[in-house]
């Protein structure tokens, strides 16, 4: 009987197929806001709680100016949201210092998003381009690296 699964050949290569990485397949990344630079008006709990998310999520540095006039910059690297605006902090990595800072929402006057987003203009589908590029290139051991905060 032709066709039968004893008659199936096995092809083999020694060298793994050439894939273009504008034909794989792409999940759509998430969408991130534009917030570089945006000054939230925080009028109310409500809009100093979604803006504080917001900034938790930022990959870049904050600058929070307290109630009693102070500033910290920094990154925002944890959040702990509790049963009032007193109970609820954000803790940070300031610019200017290795100590962690916590600080209460309570404390928040303002809110800046005052850092360079390290991530802005960064997409998956950049990275596996630049990979399929190297590798058909032939480089071996290949790593993209991060580019520079600086």
């Amino acid at each position: 009987m032709s066709g039968s699964a004893n008659d199936q050949k096995t092809v083999t290569s020694s060298t793994p197929p050439q894939k273009d990485p504008d034909l794989l397949e792409v999940v759509p990344g998430f969408a991130h806001d534009k917030l570089e630079g945006w000054i939230p008006e925080l009028a109310g709990e409500e809009e100093l709680c979604e803006a504080l998310e917001k900034a938790f999520d930022y990959r870049g540095d904050v600058t929070i100016t307290r109630k009693d006039g102070s500033k910290v910059e920094g990154y925002i690297f944890d959040r702990r949201t509790g049963k009032s605006l007193t109970e609820s902090a954000v803790r940070l990595y300031p610019k200017d210092s290795n100590q962690k800072v916590s600080i209460p929402f309570s404390e928040i006057a303002a809110l800046a998003f005052s850092g360079r987003d390290t991530a802005a203009g960064k997409s998956w589908e950049a990275w596996v381009r630049k990979y399929w590029e190297k590798r058909t290139a032939g480089e071996k051991n290949i790593g993209i690296q991060a580019e520079s905060l600086e």
